[in-house]
Protein backbone atom coordinates (compact mmCIF):
# COMPACT_ATOMS: atom_id res chain seq x y z
CA UNK A 1 0.00 0.00 0.00
CA UNK A 2 1.52 3.00 -1.31
CA UNK A 3 0.23 6.17 1.36
CA UNK A 4 0.97 9.87 1.31
CA UNK A 5 1.83 11.12 4.59
CA UNK A 6 3.14 14.46 6.32
CA UNK A 7 6.68 14.37 7.68
CA UNK A 8 4.43 14.68 10.94
CA UNK A 9 3.00 11.45 10.34
CA UNK A 10 6.46 10.29 9.29
CA UNK A 11 8.22 10.80 12.55
CA UNK A 12 4.67 9.96 14.48
CA UNK A 13 4.43 6.24 12.70
CA UNK A 14 8.25 5.95 12.43
CA UNK A 15 8.59 6.30 16.59
CA UNK A 16 5.29 4.57 17.41
CA UNK A 17 7.05 1.47 15.41
CA UNK A 18 10.07 1.68 17.60
CA UNK A 19 8.75 2.36 20.65
CA UNK A 20 5.83 -0.72 20.51
CA UNK A 21 9.14 -2.94 18.96
CA UNK A 22 11.09 -2.04 21.94
CA UNK A 23 8.74 -2.28 24.90
CA UNK A 24 6.14 -4.64 23.36
CA UNK A 25 3.18 -2.04 25.11
CA UNK A 26 0.71 0.14 22.87
CA UNK A 27 1.98 4.01 22.90
CA UNK A 28 -0.11 6.47 23.68
CA UNK A 29 0.30 10.52 22.60
CA UNK A 30 1.21 11.52 25.56
CA UNK A 31 3.92 9.17 26.64
CA UNK A 32 5.30 9.16 22.76
CA UNK A 33 5.07 13.04 22.93
CA UNK A 34 7.49 13.14 26.73
CA UNK A 35 9.85 10.39 25.33
CA UNK A 36 9.93 11.38 21.98
CA UNK A 37 11.05 15.43 22.57
CA UNK A 38 8.32 16.45 19.66
CA UNK A 39 7.41 20.43 19.98
CA UNK A 40 4.01 19.53 19.67
CA UNK A 41 1.15 18.89 22.27
CA UNK A 42 -0.30 15.85 22.66
CA UNK A 43 -3.93 16.56 21.65
CA UNK A 44 -1.81 17.26 18.31
CA UNK A 45 -0.61 14.00 17.95
CA UNK A 46 -3.55 11.98 19.01
CA UNK A 47 -5.17 13.70 16.11
CA UNK A 48 -2.80 12.27 13.87
CA UNK A 49 -2.47 8.85 15.36
CA UNK A 50 -5.79 8.72 14.99
CA UNK A 51 -5.52 9.57 11.33
CA UNK A 52 -2.98 7.04 10.86
CA UNK A 53 -5.44 4.76 12.66
CA UNK A 54 -8.35 5.67 9.76
CA UNK A 55 -5.39 5.05 7.14
CA UNK A 56 -4.65 1.46 8.35
CA UNK A 57 -1.02 1.69 9.85
CA UNK A 58 -2.10 1.79 13.75
CA UNK A 59 -4.90 0.01 15.43
CA UNK A 60 -5.61 -0.13 18.77
CA UNK A 61 -6.24 -2.78 21.75
CA UNK A 62 -9.98 -2.55 22.57
CA UNK A 63 -8.52 -2.43 26.59
CA UNK A 64 -5.97 0.67 25.67
CA UNK A 65 -5.88 4.16 24.22
CA UNK A 66 -2.60 3.32 22.91
CA UNK A 67 -1.79 2.54 19.57
CA UNK A 68 -0.11 -0.59 18.08
CA UNK A 69 1.49 -1.20 14.34
CA UNK A 70 -0.51 -2.63 12.10
CA UNK A 71 1.63 -4.57 8.98
CA UNK A 72 0.77 -2.19 6.86
CA UNK A 73 2.33 0.22 9.80
CA UNK A 74 5.41 -2.61 9.54
CA UNK A 75 5.32 -2.46 6.16
CA UNK A 76 5.88 1.22 5.74
CA UNK A 77 8.23 1.49 8.52
CA UNK A 78 10.20 -0.87 6.31
CA UNK A 79 10.41 0.61 3.12
CA UNK A 80 11.71 3.61 4.70
CA UNK A 81 14.28 1.99 6.50
CA UNK A 82 15.46 0.79 3.04
CA UNK A 83 15.18 4.18 1.42
CA UNK A 84 17.90 5.48 3.64
CA UNK A 85 20.06 2.53 3.39
CA UNK A 86 23.91 3.83 3.36
CA UNK A 87 25.81 3.21 0.59
CA UNK A 88 28.09 0.72 2.48
CA UNK A 89 27.13 -2.04 4.83
CA UNK A 90 28.40 -1.52 8.52
CA UNK A 91 31.05 -3.79 10.03
CA UNK A 92 29.64 -7.17 11.14
CA UNK A 93 31.34 -9.37 13.94
CA UNK A 94 32.35 -12.09 11.36
CA UNK A 95 35.73 -13.65 10.93
CA UNK A 96 35.70 -15.87 8.16
CA UNK A 97 39.10 -16.82 8.48
CA UNK A 98 39.35 -19.99 9.81
CA UNK A 99 36.83 -20.90 7.48
CA UNK A 100 39.73 -20.98 4.89
CA UNK A 101 38.08 -22.52 1.77
CA UNK A 102 35.28 -24.23 3.05
CA UNK A 103 31.98 -22.70 1.83
CA UNK A 104 30.12 -24.75 4.71
CA UNK A 105 32.36 -23.62 7.56
CA UNK A 106 31.68 -19.91 6.44
CA UNK A 107 27.72 -20.37 6.11
CA UNK A 108 27.49 -22.34 9.46
CA UNK A 109 29.53 -19.64 11.11
CA UNK A 110 27.55 -16.64 9.68
CA UNK A 111 24.15 -18.43 10.63
CA UNK A 112 25.46 -18.77 14.19
CA UNK A 113 26.87 -15.22 14.41
CA UNK A 114 23.13 -13.75 12.97
CA UNK A 115 21.28 -15.57 15.34
CA UNK A 116 23.25 -14.72 18.02
CA UNK A 117 23.18 -10.80 17.35
CA UNK A 118 19.47 -10.68 16.26
CA UNK A 119 18.03 -13.34 18.71
CA UNK A 120 16.30 -14.54 15.45
CA UNK A 121 16.21 -17.49 12.81
CA UNK A 122 18.93 -17.05 10.89
CA UNK A 123 18.70 -18.97 6.94
CA UNK A 124 21.92 -18.64 4.75
CA UNK A 125 21.42 -20.83 1.64
CA UNK A 126 24.74 -22.03 -0.14
CA UNK A 127 26.08 -21.60 -3.74
CA UNK A 128 24.65 -24.09 -6.04
CA UNK A 129 27.00 -26.85 -7.25
CA UNK A 130 27.41 -25.28 -10.57
CA UNK A 131 29.13 -22.45 -9.54
CA UNK A 132 31.98 -25.05 -7.88
CA UNK A 133 34.82 -26.63 -9.60
CA UNK A 134 36.55 -30.01 -9.35
CA UNK A 135 39.40 -29.76 -6.60
CA UNK A 136 40.22 -33.63 -6.26
CA UNK A 137 38.86 -37.17 -6.84
CA UNK A 138 39.03 -40.19 -5.47
CA UNK A 139 38.60 -44.01 -6.61
CA UNK A 140 38.30 -46.28 -4.22
CA UNK A 141 38.20 -50.28 -4.32
CA UNK A 142 35.49 -51.04 -1.47
CA UNK A 143 35.38 -54.46 -2.70
CA UNK A 144 36.11 -56.59 -5.75
CA UNK A 145 33.19 -55.71 -7.47
CA UNK A 146 32.14 -52.22 -5.32
CA UNK A 147 33.85 -48.91 -6.34
CA UNK A 148 33.06 -45.55 -4.85
CA UNK A 149 33.85 -42.67 -6.44
CA UNK A 150 34.56 -39.39 -4.17
CA UNK A 151 34.01 -35.69 -5.65
CA UNK A 152 35.64 -32.72 -3.25
CA UNK A 153 35.00 -29.02 -5.00
CA UNK A 154 36.27 -26.18 -4.65
CA UNK A 155 34.09 -25.05 -1.98
CA UNK A 156 34.89 -28.07 0.20
CA UNK A 157 31.54 -30.26 -0.44
CA UNK A 158 31.93 -33.68 -0.58
CA UNK A 159 30.03 -36.16 -2.41
CA UNK A 160 30.33 -39.63 -2.96
CA UNK A 161 28.90 -41.86 -5.34
CA UNK A 162 28.95 -46.23 -5.74
CA UNK A 163 29.66 -47.90 -8.65
CA UNK A 164 28.69 -51.70 -8.67
CA UNK A 165 30.54 -54.39 -11.38
CA UNK A 166 29.68 -57.58 -12.44
CA UNK A 167 32.85 -58.95 -11.94
CA UNK A 168 36.27 -57.75 -10.12
CA UNK A 169 37.36 -54.48 -11.11
CA UNK A 170 41.35 -54.46 -11.67
CA UNK A 171 42.94 -52.76 -8.60
CA UNK A 172 45.43 -51.10 -11.16
CA UNK A 173 43.16 -49.77 -13.21
CA UNK A 174 40.89 -48.03 -10.82
CA UNK A 175 44.15 -46.21 -9.51
CA UNK A 176 44.59 -45.31 -12.93
CA UNK A 177 41.20 -43.75 -13.00
CA UNK A 178 41.91 -41.54 -10.23
CA UNK A 179 45.17 -40.18 -11.81
CA UNK A 180 43.28 -39.44 -14.83
CA UNK A 181 40.24 -37.89 -13.45
CA UNK A 182 42.62 -35.75 -11.52
CA UNK A 183 44.41 -34.68 -14.09
CA UNK A 184 41.50 -34.40 -16.75
CA UNK A 185 39.17 -32.54 -14.31
CA UNK A 186 40.48 -30.75 -11.42
CA UNK A 187 39.74 -27.19 -12.41
CA UNK A 188 37.11 -27.93 -14.29
CA UNK A 189 33.50 -25.99 -13.23
CA UNK A 190 30.62 -29.03 -13.01
CA UNK A 191 27.85 -29.20 -14.97
CA UNK A 192 29.57 -27.42 -17.95
CA UNK A 193 30.38 -28.93 -21.59
CA UNK A 194 34.10 -29.00 -21.00
CA UNK A 195 33.75 -31.20 -18.02
CA UNK A 196 31.65 -33.57 -20.38
CA UNK A 197 34.28 -33.67 -23.54
CA UNK A 198 36.92 -34.46 -20.99
CA UNK A 199 35.47 -37.53 -20.14
CA UNK A 200 34.75 -38.41 -23.66
CA UNK A 201 38.42 -38.75 -24.60
CA UNK A 202 38.87 -40.40 -27.54
CA UNK A 203 42.31 -41.87 -27.03
CA UNK A 204 41.16 -44.13 -24.30
CA UNK A 205 41.52 -47.93 -24.39
CA UNK A 206 38.19 -49.46 -24.97
CA UNK A 207 38.79 -50.91 -21.10
CA UNK A 208 39.45 -47.67 -19.92
CA UNK A 209 36.39 -45.87 -21.91
CA UNK A 210 33.77 -48.37 -20.69
CA UNK A 211 35.35 -47.95 -16.79
CA UNK A 212 35.02 -43.98 -17.22
CA UNK A 213 31.98 -44.58 -19.00
CA UNK A 214 31.00 -45.64 -15.46
CA UNK A 215 31.87 -43.20 -13.30
CA UNK A 216 30.45 -40.37 -15.33
CA UNK A 217 27.42 -39.81 -13.06
CA UNK A 218 28.69 -39.15 -9.99
CA UNK A 219 30.14 -35.70 -11.75
CA UNK A 220 27.24 -35.62 -14.46
CA UNK A 221 24.18 -36.35 -12.15
CA UNK A 222 25.56 -34.40 -9.57
CA UNK A 223 24.42 -30.69 -10.45
CA UNK A 224 21.05 -32.41 -11.62
CA UNK A 225 20.44 -34.05 -8.28
CA UNK A 226 21.67 -30.85 -6.38
CA UNK A 227 18.99 -28.93 -4.20
CA UNK A 228 20.36 -25.65 -2.68
CA UNK A 229 21.77 -26.22 0.72
CA UNK A 230 20.28 -24.31 3.46
CA UNK A 231 21.97 -23.65 6.73
CA UNK A 232 20.56 -22.56 9.58
CA UNK A 233 20.87 -21.26 12.91
CA UNK A 234 18.91 -20.41 15.96
CA UNK A 235 15.95 -23.23 15.45
CA UNK A 236 17.21 -24.46 19.19
CA UNK A 237 16.57 -21.18 21.30
CA UNK A 238 13.74 -20.48 18.53
CA UNK A 239 11.02 -20.02 21.11
CA UNK A 240 13.12 -19.01 24.29
CA UNK A 241 12.14 -15.22 23.81
CA UNK A 242 8.78 -15.73 21.81
CA UNK A 243 5.63 -14.19 23.82
CA UNK A 244 2.47 -16.28 24.52
CA UNK A 245 0.58 -14.42 21.53
CA UNK A 246 3.44 -15.37 19.14
CA UNK A 247 3.58 -18.86 19.33
CA UNK A 248 1.04 -19.93 17.33
CA UNK A 249 2.85 -17.90 14.65
CA UNK A 250 6.06 -20.06 14.95
CA UNK A 251 3.71 -23.39 14.29
CA UNK A 252 4.43 -22.82 11.15
CA UNK A 253 7.73 -22.53 10.87
CA UNK A 254 8.45 -25.26 12.72
CA UNK A 255 6.75 -27.44 10.46
CA UNK A 256 8.38 -25.59 6.88
CA UNK A 257 11.71 -26.36 8.96
CA UNK A 258 11.36 -29.81 8.53
CA UNK A 259 11.28 -29.24 4.85
CA UNK A 260 14.19 -27.21 3.52
CA UNK A 261 12.94 -26.51 -0.22
CA UNK A 262 10.17 -24.82 0.85
CA UNK A 263 11.39 -22.60 2.92
CA UNK A 264 14.18 -21.81 -0.05
CA UNK A 265 11.46 -21.52 -2.24
CA UNK A 266 9.88 -18.88 0.30
CA UNK A 267 13.24 -16.67 0.25
CA UNK A 268 13.83 -17.01 -3.67
CA UNK A 269 10.76 -15.50 -4.35
CA UNK A 270 11.47 -12.73 -1.90
CA UNK A 271 14.63 -12.18 -2.80
CA UNK A 272 15.85 -9.15 -4.81
CA UNK A 273 19.77 -8.99 -6.21
CA UNK A 274 19.94 -5.14 -5.74
CA UNK A 275 19.29 -4.82 -2.19
CA UNK A 276 17.91 -6.10 1.08
CA UNK A 277 13.96 -6.66 0.82
CA UNK A 278 11.36 -6.91 3.82
CA UNK A 279 8.13 -9.29 3.43
CA UNK A 280 5.70 -8.60 6.59
CA UNK A 281 3.36 -10.94 7.48
CA UNK A 282 0.94 -11.88 4.16
CA UNK A 283 3.34 -10.64 1.85
CA UNK A 284 5.42 -14.20 2.35
CA UNK A 285 3.88 -16.20 -0.03
CA UNK A 286 3.79 -19.43 1.95
CA UNK A 287 0.59 -19.25 4.48
CA UNK A 288 2.23 -20.90 7.07
CA UNK A 289 4.40 -17.81 7.27
CA UNK A 290 1.54 -14.81 7.62
CA UNK A 291 2.00 -14.02 11.13
CA UNK A 292 5.70 -13.76 11.03
CA UNK A 293 8.29 -11.34 8.59
CA UNK A 294 11.43 -12.37 6.67
CA UNK A 295 14.43 -10.01 6.09
CA UNK A 296 16.95 -11.07 3.83
CA UNK A 297 19.76 -9.79 1.57
CA UNK A 298 21.68 -11.80 -1.94
CA UNK A 299 25.26 -12.33 -1.78
CA UNK A 300 27.66 -13.44 -4.53
CA UNK A 301 30.08 -12.36 -7.32
CA UNK A 302 30.22 -8.95 -9.25
CA UNK A 303 28.51 -10.78 -11.99
CA UNK A 304 26.01 -13.21 -10.43
CA UNK A 305 24.38 -14.06 -7.35
CA UNK A 306 25.27 -17.24 -5.11
CA UNK A 307 22.96 -17.42 -2.36
CA UNK A 308 21.17 -15.51 0.38
CA UNK A 309 21.27 -14.35 4.19
CA UNK A 310 17.87 -13.99 5.91
CA UNK A 311 16.14 -14.04 9.03
CA UNK A 312 12.14 -14.75 9.77
CA UNK A 313 10.95 -13.67 12.86
CA UNK A 314 7.81 -11.85 14.91
CA UNK A 315 6.28 -9.14 12.62
CA UNK A 316 7.61 -7.13 16.12
CA UNK A 317 10.91 -7.24 15.02
CA UNK A 318 13.93 -4.78 15.31
CA UNK A 319 13.54 -4.52 11.49
CA UNK A 320 16.58 -1.83 11.18
CA UNK A 321 18.79 -3.95 13.50
CA UNK A 322 17.61 -7.05 10.72
CA UNK A 323 18.33 -5.28 7.72
CA UNK A 324 22.06 -4.01 8.86
CA UNK A 325 22.58 -7.50 10.15
CA UNK A 326 21.45 -9.31 6.56
CA UNK A 327 23.13 -6.64 4.53
CA UNK A 328 26.42 -6.72 6.68
CA UNK A 329 26.75 -10.36 6.85
CA UNK A 330 26.01 -10.44 2.87
CA UNK A 331 28.66 -8.41 2.39
CA UNK A 332 31.31 -10.69 4.31
CA UNK A 333 29.70 -13.83 2.98
CA UNK A 334 30.38 -11.84 -1.00
CA UNK A 335 33.92 -10.84 -0.03
CA UNK A 336 34.51 -14.45 0.74
CA UNK A 337 32.89 -15.78 -2.28
CA UNK A 338 35.21 -13.58 -4.40
CA UNK A 339 38.15 -14.89 -3.04
CA UNK A 340 37.04 -18.63 -3.27
CA UNK A 341 35.16 -18.39 -6.75
CA UNK A 342 36.58 -15.31 -8.31
CA UNK A 343 39.93 -17.57 -9.27
CA UNK A 344 37.49 -20.20 -11.08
Amino acid sequence: MQVELTERQQEIIVRVVEEYVATGQPVGSKGLVERSGMHVSSSTVRNELAELEQIGLLTHPHTSAGRVPTDSGYRYYARTLLDRLEPQPAAFPLDLSEARREVEAALQATTEMLAQATRLLALVSAPPLQAETVRHVEVLLLQPEVVMIVVITSAGAVTKRVARFDEAVDPGLANWARQYLNEQLVGIQLGTQLLRRRLDDPGLTSVEREFVERLRPAFTELVALDEQRLYVGGAAGLLDDVRGDEVSAYRGLLELLERRRALLDVVAEALDPRRPFVRVGGEISNPALHELSLVGAAYGLSNRMLGSVSLVGPVRMDYEKAIRSVRAAASELSRFSEELFGED
